[in-house]
């Protein structure tokens, strides 16, 4: 049977099914009509035939259902003579002649679908068929759409506008302004179309009046236009007022006829992304048609009391709002439901892996006070308030008997590295393990040194460990010596192992680790921090991060773990000096490079490229090393660093870096985190405009550790960029909790979000800095969970559903 017969048949069935309601497809079976006839003539259908078919379905929605029915079935029996489609026809067809033929569906009405668990679900199973359902989508079309993300209807009910132009509001022409997006209504007077640009484009151009005025639209390479409307004809116009020759135009406008329901025109319009060789109007067409249909049919996930508690209206109302907005304030009152959505279902995972959590039973480390005291005392410097909280959090956390998951927090050179050490102290006192992943060599060697120092002595202490119960396993290390790290893992002679992602690979055996330090830890991907866990059974969690992260995030990014938060610098750290300079002043800043340099210290000079490029003239860091050790520095040693170098070759220049081979570092952004080189007390940033202010505070965190002074300079690309907002806040505040809420307003989550990928790839409506919404989301979470913390009451199955859908399947660790 010729496909387009093939056509025919199908919706002929579904139109049966439906008891002949017009609804086969979206719009009504004359739909069909705008791409059919050209199908049929393709297949060499009779002329008489498809004139027969065409008379009928135009007449369609004018007649009864019981004449619709009398129509279908006789003109499936005339095209049953006349082409034999009879030979084709399925059985029940040939069983029951006086029906159109029933086989598949092409927009399935919506119906129940098994949901995975076995439980039926209550959304539409229409949602998952393919774009290829709907009329004029093919497989051409369907691949186009496939570029933009769009395979299902549900795919299209969830593709948000990017934009909105409001041409909510007539104008009479009369009135209408040089650069306004603006509608007007009026009377066709004339159409004339030409060719221009000696034949090589077409020009048509329509005249309209509303009797204030009269206005010009111009179509460029459109002639059809002069055959879609005729003089007389009413249009609702829609676009940019332009100007051509002193009179007021419009170029390519919208344009549809007044007694059409309007989508382009008159009303506020929404605006898609687009991909390749797909147009606005036909997106929004096709768009606007499952929104209508399937929009008011969607099962609402969100329980009805907690839609009152919220004063959010259902999701259907939602998603026809967020898509064909009837006001602003239907549009906003739209995106605020869709938003909370993205916020509950996150709040709703975190709660949920901190439960599972919480379940974990793990072993009970009680501290003895006397003990802890004494350990105390001893240390060279005196904790701050600060850091006692942090460390009495989790001295609670061991005892509890409970698996500790706590996020510590602090910012740079807070004192995070003594409260871990402190930590590692109590477990491996009770003869136990502890594991401390770092995302570079160098700072797993540093943490070594600092482990070293705060938990051995030589001279066999029982109160502390020996050197050789503190190893340090990374990629370099020597095979021997690797051999015998992993011997005493195994027999449980090593209590605390330093290193990166060589302490998850499958020769590591723990004896009894039992607790797991990640530090850095939006370095380190779901899966290589799950791995370490599973090193143990059930063992305790402590990860760190310097990036101070404001308490919006916090609630969401890290819902699932307790917080501990450093907010103190420790006594005698100096604030670092911060100032921006203009790029005439670079001199200013070479020659305090060069003073530091004579008293002994040493300066980072940071680039936002490693390269220079045809397309931007951004400063980069290779060029840069060349020039200033032949012009600038010729009597230093400048190293450099940069993203592309190979590890191995990272470690050696940061190594020679600190150990002072090397007085001044040329580097991008790789040394941002945690690199510990006390001797280096100029910080000095080309380019800084280009960075977010946690970037620039966590690069002016690397000088000044040594104790003394220390100087951040940040040089923007141009004079007036010296008044740059962030570079601003830089030099006024050292406070990195105060710098992040900042950045959050200015540049948004993305520089918080390091590799938490689970949940936020989905966010699309919701803003992480919305915490009045963030809170709210989590109040109403919370109270679901305190309830039925399974979700497994009736009126929560489909939520169940759709979280299970959020996340992802809900597949490991998401913290």
């Amino acid at each position: 049977m010729q496909p387009s017969l093939e056509k025919l048949r199908k919706f002929f069935n579904l139109e049966a099914e439906r008891g002949y309601s017009n609804d086969a497809i979206i719009g009504g079976l004359a739909k069909m009509l705008d791409y059919w006839e050209d199908e049929a003539r393709q297949d060499a259908l009779p002329e008489p035939l498809i004139k027969a078919v065409v008379a009928r379905l135009r007449d369609y929605e004018r007649l009864s259902p019981e004449s619709r029915k009398e129509a279908l079935h006789g003109l499936w029996q005339r095209i049953k003579r006349e082409t034999g489609a009879a030979e084709s026809s399925p059985k029940s067809q040939q069983k029951k002649a006086s029906s159109p033929p029933r086989r598949e569906r092409t927009a399935p009405k919506p119906a129940a679908q098994q949901h995975p668990t076995g439980v039926s679900s209550q959304q539409p199973a229409a949602l998952d068929a393919p774009l290829t359902v709907l009329p004029g989508i093919g497989p051409r079309n369907a691949k186009r759409l496939e570029g933009l993300g769009l395979r299902t209807l549900g795919d299209m009910l969830y593709y948000f506008p990017r934009r909105y132009d409001d041409y909510s509001t007539l104008k009479p022409i009369k009135d209408i302004w040089y650069g306004e997006q603006v509608t007007v209504i009026g009377q066709i007077k004339d159409i004339i179309s030409r060719p221009i640009r000696g034949g090589k484009a077409s020009l048509t151009e329509i005249i309209i009046s509303d009797g204030s005025a009269a206005l010009r639209l111009s179509f460029f390479n459109q002639p059809w236009m002069a055959n879609r409307y005729a003089v007389h004809d009413t249009v609702a116009v829609s676009g940019k007022v332009e100007q051509y020759l002193g009179r007021l135009v419009m170029n390519n406008p919208d344009i549809e006829p007044v007694e059409a329901k309007h989508l382009h025109t008159n009303r506020i319009v929404p605006v898609y992304p687009l991909t390749a060789k797909v147009t606005q109007k036909w997106l929004r067409e096709k768009i606007a048609a499952v929104v209508q249909f399937w929009a008011p049919r969607v099962a609402d996930p969100v329980p009805p009391a907690v839609l009152k508690a919220t004063r959010l209206p259902d999701l259907s109302t939602a998603l026809l709002q967020i898509h064909l907005p009837d006001s602003q304030e239907a549009l906003e009152t739209a995106r605020r439901r869709l938003a909370f959505d993205e916020i509950f279902y996150l709040q709703l995972g975190v709660l949920r892996q901190k439960r599972d959590w919480q379940q974990a039973i793990a072993r009970v480390f009680e501290v003895d006070d006397d003990w802890l005291e004494a350990r105390l005392k001893a240390l060279p410097f005196t904790l701050t308030d600060a850091q006692r909280r942090a460390l009495d959090d989790i001295c609670v956390d061991l005892g509890a008997g409970k698996q500790m998951n706590r996020l510590l927090q602090g910012d740079v050179g807070a004192g995070k590295t003594v409260v871990a050490a402190l930590s590692a102290a109590i477990v491996t006192r009770a003869g136990a393990q502890t594991a401390i992943m770092a995302p570079t060599s160098i700072l797993a060697e540093q943490h070594y040194k600092n482990f070293l120092q705060l938990l051995t002595r030589s001279d066999d202490d029982p109160a502390y460990l020996h050197p050789r119960e503190v190893r340090i396993l990374v990629g370099n290390t020597p095979r021997a010596e690797r051999r015998d790290i992993l011997a005493g893992l195994a027999n449980g002679s090593v209590k605390v192992l330093i290193g990166t992602h060589a302490l998850i690979e499958d020769p590591v055996v723990f004896k009894d680790l039992q607790l797991a330090i990640i530090d850095e830890q939006h370095r380190f991907g779901v899966a290589q921090r799950a791995a370490l866990r599973q090193k143990g059974n059930n063992p305790h969690l402590l990860v760190m991060t310097a990036t101070p992260i404001p308490r919006s995030l916090a609630l969401t990014l890290y819902g699932d773990l307790d917080l501990s938060v450093i907010d103190e610098m420790p006594a005698g750290r100096l604030p670092v000096q911060t100032y921006v300079l203009t790029p005439r002043e670079r001199e200013r800043a070479y020659t305090l490079i060069r003073k530091q340099i004579e008293a002994g210290q040493q300066a980072f000079i940071v680039y936002p490229l490693i390269e220079e490029s045809d397309k931007s003239n951004l400063p980069a860091a290779v060029e840069a090393q060349k020039r200033l050790q032949e012009e600038v520095f010729p009597n230093l040693k400048v190293g450099l660093l940069h993203g592309r170098m190979k590890p191995d070759e990272k470690e050696a220049v940061m190594r020679q870096f600190r150990d002072g081979e090397y007085q001044i570092l040329v580097s991008t952004t790789v040394i941002e985190v945690g690199v510990d080189v006390p001797n280096a007390t100029v910080m000095l940033i080309e380019g800084a405009n280009r960075f977010g202010l946690a970037q620039l505070h966590q690069l002016r965190g690397r000088v000044g550790r040594g104790g003394g002074e220390a100087y951040c300079l940040l040089i923007p690309e141009h004079e007036d960029a010296a008044e740059n907002e962030r570079l601003q806040a830089m030099a006024a505040s050292n406070d990195g909790f105060y710098l992040a809420e900042q950045d959050l307003k200015q540049r948004g989550p993305g520089e918080f979000l390091g590799t938490r990928q689970s949940g936020f790839s989905s966010l699309r409506m919701a803003s992480l800095t919305d915490l009045k919404l963030i809170e709210t989301a989590r109040e109403q979470a919370a109270a679901i969970f305190a309830h039925d913390p399974l979700l497994e009451k009736p009126e929560h199955q489909l939520l169940a559903e759709t979280l299970t859908r959020f996340w992802g399947g809900g597949q490991g660790d998401i913290s």
